[in-house]
């Protein structure tokens, strides 16, 4: 490349599109390059790069007039500046405010403007310095410096000579400071703004932030060195002949007498072949045929290593480049896209780079325990949302096996979406030439990085930009430059005269009918639903009806959740409480608020209850299970089941009695059947039984220890006995405002004029605080609120505040005592609730509610008896679907079982407090204090619905953080026979599906029974 010295930097950059790289080295292969072959072989770091992460002296100010516009000369003072860290965000190190907003621009309201105008008076600036020596291997040598991320826009100085100027905060750019170089100390000057023409195609759904947050390194090159590298691993029409060819660009003109190698290792480190290479001019190729290669998927991410090694006129070793290879092939076979001849469904996830201390300042470490959680969980598909990722990234997928859209660091949404509807007047890029080399500038500088990543199915072109004759200019050079993978785009459903910009069918948030009615009306291309369950706080309900689509229809190819992690930071209250903040609580405005929060793991990187259910409805390995057999259905395209071990577990009451180990391999795609035999004697006894299949690693694999379990499949069913009846006697006293149940060691009383059962004494202990009422609210969900239902349904937020007791009827019978309630309420006339206490000589209590519907009402949240009890009793034990909260819509991959845990912990640490922390299919709930007293709830003729929480709904409805929770006094029971799902389809207006829901002109009912623990 050429470097222009003599360019001045000019601020009128910012807003030129035509401005976005100057002097900047072109775009090519993230491929690393050592001295040796040892060297390479370890693949540790570069001797050649030296990395320039740490403490950099920083000023900041709030716009370019304030900044210290000559502080890159040699001889300005920059010593009793701060320190900051690099790489970091600046408003997370202290400067500047960090702001959430999720389609709108981030200047919306405070200034008018239109593209590209950048707000200057509003713009940030950061001001870098860096002192550096040459280290000593490096001297007399080419030196370059590499800034893997900055945002938006930087302008670079070395010892006070202007180097250059770049756009595009997700790819990299490198610059040559070769000329610029002085003997000893050099000073590095780095000028970083906030916003340029490039924010107004930044606008994703993330936190604004700016500053150098990804790495910076110094390196340098041999006297022959690989400029780029482009490995193509190819397969033949039987997918059982490999071809690879390494094509490389070197940085000069190639010496007559150099010489290139090429030595290729299986997986197990074996050589497979050597080939020397062919040169001309500045390039080289070396090519190998394999026959019957390993193939890479998911499933199996067979990598080899190629070994190049480039030798001088001298016969001198100057440069060894390690580089992974993967051979795959990715196709559409009539019209539907394939893997090594394969239908491929994506079980996939949006993945935002993130860190809750650190924003987009992610660490290996993060990097690891995202794959590792992705694979446990039966995610084989991510898609970079919405910008090139870090390297080390791609490079993971490779190994750990995960399939890639890498997506172009492209959105507009803010300029032709407007409070949701579709307005393009002045959207960009569209048709407007002036854009298209920026945007395109962008592709190339993703595709050139990271051609070389086997995990790399799908380019995409961006996302939410609407469409125009740039972006499907994007597309066009995707599919001349790599013809080895396919393109997509979502954008052009709202724009159709653009289709040719996405090989498949892309849509976000399709109704499950709206996907049907696409695939059975002769679609010309595969569907994917590049977003969808949004998983916003308790959501994810319904996902089930999205991948039930994925075997009747070869056409609808899998889809990727939004999205994978909850972008929330962590902040301190006004009291130094650390929590985990959202939108608007570092009073950015304007701001979306809660809506950074839609992960199935919480920023802080624990898995969320939502998991449970992405793991079931993503397994490749079903389990259908009854009392005689367990058939194994292997939905893998390539890998058999012999890495695990299928173990059968017997158990009564949640407690195990019989297990069992059966040997099994099934071939992918088939299936087989497996019979079991249980012993008589471990079902002699009655009670509920379950038999649950698991299919558990026989060893330790890169992403699990062995034993884990990846999948499992549950079978239940009842082995009744008789009741024995209560024994004992019943004195009963009726008072004038009370009655009173007693019996051996309790005593039960119910009052008429509270309407309710007041007083339950077992062993002297009271555990009624504030009585049983009938409710029909629950804590609004984020889906709740998004689809308006305090506004359509808040009558029985009403009706669960206040209710008219309009009778209570005594009926002393010569086994147990009823008292029946009966309520009335304002919202219906003829809206009526009974709750019918049946107290029987043993101490326990049968309870009954009875719903009459009315109509012209809205549908229920729930129908439901609450009640409070002592914070002292504060110990559950389940029998009941689990172990992690689950609901009517959200309960697939959850199984009957026995589990333990606290009532502080059984709820969810949602980033804003709200309905958490039921259980669907109770059998029985026992509720006890330190010394094991308390009460045990019990289902009668069908399982129940139960929550316990430290607060009642009311309370978590008020709060928007944990922290403005009210101190804990009691601990709220909540039994239902059935709550509304929690939904998810979006959560911006979608309904509960109608299966999942309560309507109010039906009659609904469910008993319960209360025990002493």
């Amino acid at each position: 490349m050429t470097i222009n010295t003599k360019v001045t930097a000019s601020l009128d950059w910012l807003s030129d599109t035509s401005v976005f790289a100057v002097n900047r080295v072109p775009a090519h292969s993230d491929h690393v390059y050592f001295e040796t072959l040892e060297q390479a072989k370890v693949k540790k770091d570069m001797p050649w790069r030296q990395s320039l992460n740490g403490k950099w002296k920083f000023h900041y100010a709030q716009n370019p007039a304030a900044r210290p516009a000559e502080f890159y000369d040699s001889a300005y003072d920059c010593s009793r500046w701060d320190s900051i860290s690099v790489p970091a965000h600046m408003q997370l190190e202290g400067y500047g405010t960090p702001q959430y907003v999720n389609t709108m621009y981030p200047w919306d309201g405070i200034h008018d403007i239109r593209p590209p105008q950048v707000p200057m008076e509003d713009n940030a600036v950061g001001s870098y310095v860096k002192h550096f020596t040459v280290p000593k291997h490096m001297e007399n040598m080419p030196l370059y410096i590499s800034f893997q991320g900055v945002e938006s826009a930087f302008y670079v100085w070395l010892n006070g000579q202007f180097v250059g100027y770049s756009e595009d905060s997700f790819t990299p750019a490198a610059f040559d400071l070769t000329a610029y170089l002085q003997p000893g100390e050099n000073k590095l000057a780095v000028e970083v703004y906030q916003r340029s023409t490039g924010s107004w195609l930044e606008d994703q759904d993330f936190w604004r932030f700016s500053g150098i947050f990804r790495d910076v390194y110094l390196y340098t090159t041999p006297e022959l060195h690989v400029f780029d590298l482009s490995v193509q691993a190819r397969l033949d029409d039987t997918y059982s002949k490999g071809s690879l060819k390494a094509a490389m660009l070197f940085q000069e003109t190639i010496p007559a007498g150099a010489k290139l190698t090429g030595s290729l290792y299986d997986k197990h480190g074996s050589l497979v072949q050597e080939a020397e290479g062919l040169f001309q001019d500045k390039t080289a190729v070396v090519a190998f045929d394999v026959d019957t290669p390993q193939l890479w998927s998911a499933e199996n991410p067979n990598l080899y290593s190629l070994y190049l090694q480039v030798f001088n006129e001298e016969g001198q070793l100057v440069e060894v480049i390690p580089q992974t290879v993967g051979f795959r092939r990715f196709e559409m076979i009539d019209k539907v896209m394939c893997l090594n001849g394969k239908r491929v469904v994506f079980k996939g996830v949006n993945r935002h780079e993130f860190n809750a201390r650190s924003g987009r300042v992610v660490t290996e470490e993060d990097m690891l325990w995202d794959i590792k959680a992705m694979k446990q969980h039966n995610i084989n598909a991510v898609r970079t949302s919405h910008y090139p990722n870090q390297t080390r990234w791609y490079e993971l997928c490779d190994e750990y096996g995960l399939y890639v859209i890498d997506e172009m660091n492209l959105e507009s949404h803010g300029s032709w979406q407007k409070l949701g509807q579709v307005e393009p007047s002045w959207n960009v890029p569209g048709n407007l030439p002036e854009w298209q080399d920026i945007v395109m500038d962008r592709a190339v500088s993703m595709l050139e990085r990271d051609k070389n990543h086997p995990s790399i199915l799908i380019w995409s072109c961006g996302n939410e930009s609407y469409a125009g004759e740039v972006i499907v200019n994007v597309a066009n050079y995707f599919r001349e430059k790599d013809p080895s993978r396919l393109v997509h785009y979502e954008g052009v459903f709202h724009a159709r005269e653009y289709d040719e910009a996405s090989d498949m069918e892309s849509r976000m948030y399709a109704k499950v009918d709206d996907i049907i009615e696409y695939l059975e009306n002769d679609p010309e291309k595969p569907f994917i639903s590049c977003e969808y369950s949004h998983a916003m706080n308790n959501s994810l309900g319904g996902m089930y009806k999205y991948t039930d689509l994925e075997n009747a229809y070869p056409m609808y190819q899998g889809g990727f959740i939004w999205d994978y992690m909850d972008q929330a930071l962590l902040k301190k209250n006004r009291y130094g409480q650390e929590f985990l903040a959202y939108g608007g609580d570092f009073h950015d405005r304007p701001s979306d608020y809660i809506f950074c929060t839609n992960g199935i793991v919480f920023a802080d990187r624990k898995l969320s209850p939502k998991m449970q259910e992405v793991k079931y409805l993503y397994q490749n390995i079903k389990l259908d299970i009854d009392d005689k057999k367990i058939v194994v259905r292997n939905e893998n395209l390539f890998a058999d089941t012999s890495a695990y071990e299928l173990v059968l577990t017997v158990r009564r009451e949640g407690e195990s009695c019989y297990e069992q180990s059966m040997e099994q391999s099934v071939p992918a795609g088939q299936q087989a059947e497996y019979e079991i035999g249980i012993p008589a004697s471990v079902l002699a006894e009655p009670g509920t039984y379950t038999i649950d299949a698991g299919m558990r690693l026989r060893e330790a694999a890169l992403w699990a220890d062995a034993g884990y379990e990846i999948a499992f499949g549950q079978y239940a069913w009842e082995s009744k006995a008789e009741t024995p009846k209560a024994t004992g006697k019943l004195r009963v006293v009726e008072g004038d405002v009370n009655i009173g149940v007693h019996g051996d060691d309790f005593s039960v009383q119910f009052s008429k004029a509270a309407g309710s059962l007041t007083s339950l004494c077992y062993d002297g202990e009271e555990l009624i605080e504030t009585p049983p009422h009938p409710t029909f609210w629950r804590a609004s969900t984020d889906n709740d609120n998004g689809y308006q239902q305090s506004y359509t349904a808040g009558v029985w937020l009403a009706a669960s505040v206040a209710r008219k007791c309009t009778d209570v009827a005594l009926d002393i019978g010569t086994e147990q005592v009823d008292v029946t309630f009966s309520y009335t309420f304002s919202i219906a006339e003829k809206l009526q609730v009974q709750t019918i206490y049946s107290v029987f000589p043993d101490g326990a209590i049968r309870v009954k509610a009875v719903y009459q519907g009315a109509e012209d009402l809205p549908d229920l949240p729930t129908f439901a008896l609450t009640f409070r009890t002592s914070a002292a009793y504060s110990n559950l034990e389940w029998f009941a679907q689990g172990p992690e909260e689950n609901y009517a819509d959200r309960n697939k991959g959850a199984r009957l079982c026995r589990f333990q845990n606290t009532v502080e912990t059984n709820g969810t640490a949602y980033v804003r407090p709200q309905e958490s922390g039921t259980r669907t299919g109770v059998r029985w709930l026992k509720l006890t204090d330190v010394k094991g007293s308390g009460i045990e709830l019990h289902s009668d003729d069908k399982p129940i619905t139960c929550n316990a929480s430290p607060h009642t709904a009311w309370e978590i409805e008020q709060a928007n953080h944990a922290y403005e929770l009210p101190p804990v006094h009691y601990t709220v029971l909540t039994v239902s026979g059935k709550q509304m799902g929690v939904g998810g389809d979006d959560s911006w207006g979608a309904p509960v599906h109608p299966e999942h829901t309560l309507t109010s002109d039906g009659d609904h009912s469910f008993t319960f029974t209360i025990k002493r623990a």
